[in-house]
């Protein structure tokens, strides 16, 4: 097997083959006063599904990922989840379905090691000849960092290390490791590749591309950039003024195709008229 050959075996995702649908959305709007936000959104997530989330700056993208994280109620409209009608009421609530979300800021303290913030907020505590006062176990989280760490893929010069002393590609792949800890259903990443280098964006997207290929997890990928879209999506969500305009497998489209479909104006009319003109 040559070097090329064994690199897009470990870069291949089993196809998703009659996988169930782990959510759905069906017209969902979501209003501040009278100005709309979402208007009738209506998408689906497949159990093991990467998704990729695009569209520009106030296209509702912030908005609809705050509805399935808990933290705004829709207007109106429904979800289910694993097959039952569902409406999470709060972040907590959210997480405890299973929803768990990274965002831009990472959420991580730069003062604090690696395995710190790994176990933050839930330390195990040991007692020194089982009496006295509590201690954290440093040892212990160390062990279950490095072991955690090195399951997903994530190659780290050390667990002892400040956040703060790694570079922006290694503390994305901190706070997605450390949202994968409570082994989730559905991960969201807003954003992870915002103001990374290549080298740094190429580590995340390889982490993603893990994820994708054990198919345990489904994901929605907020990006920008449609070139690290179809590197590990597997299908795509366009949302332009508050409402999915298209729809589509990765691989029934192209880089070029989307950025025609963003010049025809991205009404749904203007994508349709598009489609069509690139399939002439």
């Amino acid at each position: 097997m040559t070097t090329e050959s064994r690199v897009d075996e470990l870069m291949s995702a089993p196809p998703l083959v009659d996988a169930p649908d782990l959510l759905r959305a069906d017209n969902i709007t979501k209003s501040y006063g009278p100005t709309p936000v979402l208007r009738n959104v209506t998408m689906h997530l497949r159990k093991g599904e990467v998704l990729g989330l695009v569209g520009d700056n106030g296209a509702g993208k912030s908005t609809f990922i705050k509805i399935l994280a808990g933290f705004h109620q829709p207007t109106s409209g429904t979800m289910t989840w694993e097959g039952r009608p569902i409406v999470f009421r709060s972040p907590l609530d959210a997480r405890a379905h299973g929803v768990e979300t990274v965002y831009q800021d990472l959420a991580l303290i730069n003062d604090l090691t690696v395995f710190q913030n790994m176990f933050l907020g839930r330390e195990p505590l040991m007692r020194v000849g089982g009496v006295g006062l509590p201690f954290t176990n440093n040892g212990l989280m160390k062990r279950q960092t490095r072991t955690y760490l090195s399951q997903l893929g994530i190659n780290l010069p050390a667990v002892s290390r400040k956040v703060g002393d790694l570079s922006g590609g290694q503390r994305q792949s901190i706070a997605v490791a450390r949202a994968m800890q409570s082994n989730p259903k559905l991960l969201i990443m807003d954003e992870p590749l915002a103001a990374l280098g290549v080298r740094e964006g190429a580590l995340v997207l390889g982490l993603v591309q893990e994820l994708r290929r054990h198919r345990e997890v489904s994901i929605i990928l907020i990006v920008h950039n449609y070139s690290q879209v179809f590197e590990v999506c597997d299908r795509i969500n366009f949302l332009h003024t508050g409402e999915v305009v298209l729809d589509v497998d990765t691989d029934q489209t192209s880089e070029e195709e989307l950025i025609r479909i963003v010049k025809s104006g991205l009404g749904r009319a203007a994508i349709a008229d598009a489609v069509a003109g690139a399939s002439i």
